[in-house]
Order: C-alpha cells, then structure tokens, then sequence
C-alpha cells in the first residue's frame, strides 16, 4: 500500500514505462513517507479508440472527488 496505476495509450517504450515507474515510487515515498517494499505500480496500455469508455468515463467523469489533477481535456 499504496498502489499507483497509471493508463495511458499504447507505444511507450518498456524503458519509459519502468523510468515512470521509478519516479512515481521516489514521489510516493518522498511525500507520503513509505518504503519503497510499500509501494507498488501498475501500467495499463489503454488504445486511443477506448479511451473515453474505459478511463474518462469510468476514472475520471464518474469519480470527481478522486481526481486531484484534471485533464485538460474533454472528449
């Protein structure tokens, strides 16, 4: 605990993604003030055609209070 999942499009390279991971482990721990054995992160390719359906609709729009950065976007 805690466990930070991440979606995003399809095409990042293996290498970015572990680097993202990386730092995203360095912040929880830096801010919350867990070890890294706590912190856990997930990736999840999502394609642009199922965007809306699977993460903006579902994660973002229906689950207002659990955003703390908004897109700046609205498809």
């Amino acid at each position: 605990m805690p466990h930070v999942l991440v979606k995003l499009w399809p095409g990042k390279s293996e290498r970015q993604k572990y680097e993202l991971a990386k730092k995203i482990t360095k912040a929880v721990m830096e801010t919350l003030h867990y070890g890294e054995d706590s912190v856990s992160v997930g990736i999840e390719e999502v394609p642009a055609r199922n965007w809306t359906k699977q993460v903006y609709d579902s994660d973002i729009r229906s689950k207002p209070d659990a955003i703390y950065k908004q897109p700046g976007y609205d498809p």
